[in-house]
């Protein structure tokens, strides 16, 4: 297989791409310097573009960072092997000498009604489970994937297609951590700018002939109809839709985040009473304070309540927290609100309560 020829760059004068990849780099007040960051690279022409730009800094010494090139190869297609081989050879080609990682996923591919959907959702968490896994064993906190504005306003379409909150259509944020306390944090320095054919572009200017995979036409999937057919339906109405739902998503996140605080604000006040004040996990929560909030900061507290008790919220829909709400009125006991994962909400003289057979016994819906 040809060596991927990659030129090599003046230490001073940057590429446009790389330009502003470094000016995100710096408003997200990124470390420039010692430590190492985990790159996800799949070989399309984002995550490409990405490690090329990274390359790029750091050959011109605008970052000091030692480079991990994590690669999961999810064993769906049989152009995987060769992506990897591929990619192990782009990487020699580097003047950073990124370490590179190879991972290997066994899942299956089906054709059968509803299966794509939770075949795309099991390689997400197969991808991100690699990622974190590679960054621990390299002590490495910064995790990179090459997200952009076009992932941005499909991810955002998908989720007001089901009807997500102001948290889902914030959609992909540029910053986050991983998990509760956990020390990773995921950091996406493409989606507040970059566009997918720039990408591509940078990458046919650099003269890397990037991987393309079969599987992002395929229309089994929903986030390619919407690709394909949802937002090319719309560019029709506003050309810079893109970015027009990039603006939008950065302005929930603001409320978003302002709500979120209110929220703990509420819930540390609903706790407090029962002389529960400074807890991490407060067990039982006040009916009369959480009744009196508004609505959007009552939820928001009994979503944070119920996230601290379980760890996650997946399969915690929006019935589910009106179930819990609805314990709120009224002056009677006893009243019970199921939730995923064999856990139950029961108000008990004027408290709410996660009831112990349902936090200690049996596995929790992780």
């Amino acid at each position: 297989m040809a060596k991927p020829k990659t030129p090599r760059l003046a230490k001073l004068r940057l590429s446009i791409f790389a330009a502003k990849l470094f000016a995100e780099w710096r408003r997200l007040e990124l470390p420039a310097g010692a430590g190492s960051v985990v790159v996800g690279v799949s070989g399309g022409a984002d995550s490409t573009a990405l490690l090329l730009a990274l390359d790029e800094l750091t050959t011109a010494k605008k970052i000091d960072l030692k480079i991990i090139v994590a690669h999961l190869d999810h064993g769906l297609r049989q152009e995987s092997r060769s992506d990897a081989r591929w990619l192990r050879q782009l990487t020699k080609s580097l003047d950073s000498a990124p370490e590179i990682v190879i991972g290997k996923a066994n899942l299956k591919r089906s054709k059968q009604t509803g299966v794509t959907e939770n075949l795309e959702q099991a390689a997400r968490k197969a991808r991100y489970d690699f990622l974190v896994k590679t960054a621990g064993k390299r002590k490495a906190q910064l995790i990179l994937t090459a997200h952009t504005l076009d992932d941005q306003a499909e991810t955002i379409l998908m989720r007001l297609l089901r009807g997500s909150a102001a948290e889902g259509l914030g959609g992909i944020v540029p910053v986050r951590s991983l998990a509760p306390n956990s020390d990773f944090r995921l950091i996406r320095p493409l989606v507040s700018w970059a566009h997918r054919a720039q990408t591509e572009d940078y990458c046919v200017r650099r003269k890397v002939n990037y991987r393309v995979d079969a599987m992002n036409s395929d229309e089994a999937f929903s986030r390619v109809r919407v690709r394909k057919q949802l937002l090319p339906l719309m560019k029709s109405f506003n050309p810079r839709i893109v970015e027009a739902l990039s603006r939008t998503a950065a302005l929930l996140n603001e409320d978003t985040q302002a709500l979120a605080a209110a929220a703990k604000g509420l819930l540390e006040a609903a706790a407090r009473q029962n002389g529960t004040a400074g807890e991490t996990n407060p067990r039982s929560i006040n009916v009369s304070v959480l009744a009196k909030a508004p609505a959007a900061l009552r939820r928001r507290a009994l979503r944070e309540w119920i996230l601290q008790a379980r760890g996650d919220l997946r399969r915690v829909e929006m019935v589910h927290l009106l179930a819990v709400e609805a314990l709120l009125g009224g002056q009677r006991g006893g009243r019970v609100a199921e939730l995923p994962g064999r856990m139950t909400v029961i108000r008990k003289r004027g408290w709410l309560e996660f009831a112990d057979k349902s936090i200690e016994k049996g596995p929790l819906d992780l």
